[in-house]
């Protein structure tokens, strides 16, 4: 270069993804933050850069626009363009500067790393991002002016009709692409559900231990609830009838209880379904990761047993898929149809057409199934590795709950301590963990860790977590 100024600044990267304009934006950016360049020192014209880097003008044109819109430099009329006076030159490099080799869209989509054991985290290094990739630009290259619009608040009639095709092969579901709406995760279906369903002083049973969001949106709303004990069979259906009988729903997870991942018996699942129709109440079936089962086949959805248009069931692409996609499901009896239509336009603006066509898209060309049958391998493999190298280090200090299917484990001390100061312990060394005891409600305590293992590739990575947490003890 021959400009004295443009000796000052990193040279461009043709192989970049990174747009040019961006790459001349950022590498002044920080030549001024640096203070490479001074303040008040001129910078080439856009007419000059152009010809020395060999460049169209407007790409100059827009770098300095974007420059100049920020502060970075000013224009003199014939003095030419200068260094703004008056900057902050001490300004954190760290804050102004482009993270090396990462675009635009990369370094603002930037986010904390992903902690080890994190919950409700599927195998995020397993997943088909090239296939999702190659879908996600098919979808926007198709884009018409149509989809542009609002989206429905039911949900893309493409994706409603995938997911019922979708459960009625996976989870003995039969229902129609109508009874299905596209919600942004649980507590939106959750809410919807509320809204169409039960007002403020209706009673819900829900399970105790339970999932913490279920009772907090509850509270929220005004709906009493009543806390009923679970055990190795799951949900004690018989007491929590007997508790609140005139209860007008009931929250439940009967394939993995959340959180001790145990399933709802055969008995009491019946014994719900002829309560509800006997009581024309309401039951709320969260499958949250149903598809997730290591001794044997998935066991078939509580809605498959449905014969009297009481059960909602809840899924969700959180699990599945990924949580930030933000999609989830529900299916409701087909008398419920126009009633949830109403409520949902009343209530919710729908959720993004495009990621839903990506979704349709996935499911419909049969990668979703397949993601499926390869994550449930992988997830069993990781768990069985996951629990040889804690008890390999922990040995006499922990059990591991034994658990049929799930994303997490259940990990319990043999000497009493607090699961909650242990959790802030941990989470202070770079470690993740969810306190058992957080999920109970009534007088039956559970202490104890909730550790995802999806994201633990190997024994040796469990034991290394494991000498850390040993040494928390």
């Amino acid at each position: 270069m021959t400009n004295p100024a443009l000796d000052k600044l990193s040279p461009l990267d043709p192989t970049s993804t990174e747009p040019i304009y961006r790459q001349i934006y950022w590498r002044f950016r920080r030549a001024i933050a640096e203070g490479v360049l001074a303040p008040g020192e001129r910078i080439p014209a856009a007419r000059a850069l152009a010809k020395e880097l060999g460049l169209a003008r407007g790409t100059i044109d827009t770098a300095y626009s974007l420059l100049a819109a920020e502060g970075y430099i000013q224009s003199r009329g014939q003095a030419g363009t200068v260094v703004a006076t008056g900057l902050n030159i001490g300004t954190d490099k760290a804050r102004i500067e482009q993270p090396s080799g990462l675009s635009t869209v990369a370094s603002i989509r930037h986010k904390a790393p992903v902690l080890p054991f994190q919950m409700a985290l599927p195998a995020l290094d397993a997943f088909p991002r090239k296939i999702w990739a190659q879908i996600g630009a098919r979808c926007v290259r198709a884009t018409q002016i149509p989809d542009m619009a609002a989206p429905s608040a039911n949900g893309l009639e493409s994706l409603r009709t995938a997911i019922a095709t979708y459960l009625q092969v996976a989870r003995g579901i039969t229902c129609q692409p109508s009874q299905v709406f596209v919600t942004s995760g649980y507590r939106h279906t959750l809410g919807l559900i509320i809204q169409a369903l039960l007002k403020p002083g209706d009673e819900v049973l829900v399970e105790d231990p339970g999932y913490p969001p279920t009772r907090q949106l509850l509270e929220q709303l005004h709906i009493p609830l009543t806390a009923v004990a679970v055990d190795q069979d799951g949900m004690q259906v018989a007491r929590g009838l007997s508790q609140s009988p005139n209860a007008r729903a009931c929250v439940v997870t009967p394939a993995h209880q959340s959180p001790l991942c145990v399933s709802l018996s055969l008995p009491r699942r019946l014994e719900l379904l002829e309560w509800a129709a006997r009581q024309r109440s309401w039951i709320i079936e969260d499958d949250y990761d149903g598809e997730y089962r290591y001794i044997s086949r998935p066991l078939p959805a509580l809605k498959s047993l449905d014969r009297d248009g009481r059960v909602l069931y809840a899924g969700t692409f959180s699990k599945v898929l990924f949580p930030g996609i933000r999609l989830a499901y529900l299916v409701v009896p087909p008398a419920q149809v126009e009633r949830f239509e109403q409520t949902s336009q009343t209530f919710y603006g729908g959720c993004p057409e495009l990621t839903q066509a990506i979704v349709a898209t996935f499911m419909t060309e049969g990668h979703f199934a397949r993601h499926i049958q390869r994550m449930r391998k992988l997830y069993g493999e990781r768990r069985e590795a996951t629990v040889r190298g804690l008890k390999n280090v922990l040995g006499e200090h922990i059990h591991i709950d034994a658990q049929p299917g799930g994303m997490h484990l259940n990990l319990r001390f043999t000497q009493p301590q607090s699961d909650r100061s242990l959790v802030e312990r941990l989470l202070n060394a770079g470690i993740y963990a969810e306190p058992l005891s957080e999920c109970c409600i009534g007088s039956q305590t559970h202490s104890g860790l909730m550790l995802g293992f999806a994201n633990i590739d190997s024994q040796a990575a469990a034991e290394q977590l494991g000498k850390r947490i040993l040494a928390l003890l």
